[in-house]
């Protein structure tokens, strides 16, 4: 296993001070390589950051800001598509896109080479994967339940509403009923 980067052993706070000069469009990574190792030298850390170690690192978090750019795009699509509250929907798309990566995951898997050192980790790899797609069937099940739950309460809500103003509005109490059974899907 390789050793941590000059990065990663930064301490926490000046990390953050790493990753917010990186941001500012003033600072130059040159400058920003300088300013890290002013700070360490304040603080009495002997390492220093060097120039393409910061580089490395704006570069992998560039990707990643990236990355989380697009996830949040295509969330704000699936949502404008699905609407307001897509709790389910949005479940259901969560899911379906957690089984189409464990699928890619699976075919890889079946491309490496097998040898009895890699074995042991495939194994692994196969367990997690497998343990992976039991709970995406559990939570597909139970947004499927949690619908259907809040289907039967929306149904009961409506049902009650129509009671009372059928009451209000001097409905006879058969008509209410057969709205009610109509409403609630019972007797058909």
């Amino acid at each position: 296993m390789g050793t941590a980067s000059t990065i990663a052993k930064l301490p926490d706070d000046i990390r953050e001070q790493l990753n917010e000069l990186l941001r500012d469009p003033r600072c130059s990574q040159l400058e920003v390589t300088a300013r890290i190792n002013e700070m360490l030298e304040e603080q009495g850390v002997d390492d220093r950051v060097s120039k393409s170690a910061v580089n490395r690192y704006s570069l992998s978090m560039a990707e990643a800001g990236k990355r989380l750019t697009q996830s949040r795009e295509v969330a704000n699509m699936w949502i404008g598509k699905l609407g307001a509250t897509p709790q389910g929907q949005l479940g259901h798309l969560v899911n379906e896109i957690l089984r189409t990566l464990a699928f890619d995951i699976s075919l890889k898997l079946q491309d490496m080479d097998l040898t009895e050192e890699t074995m042991p980790e495939v194994v692994g790899q196969l367990r997690h994967l497998s343990l992976v797609a039991m709970r995406l069937e559990k939570a597909s099940s139970e947004n499927v339940k949690r619908e259907a739950e809040i289907k039967k309460q929306v149904l009961a809500q409506a049902a009650a509403m129509v009671t009372t103003a059928g009451k209000q509005s001097g409905i006879s109490a058969d008509t209410v009923d057969l709205i009610r059974k109509q409403i609630l899907g019972i007797g058909q």
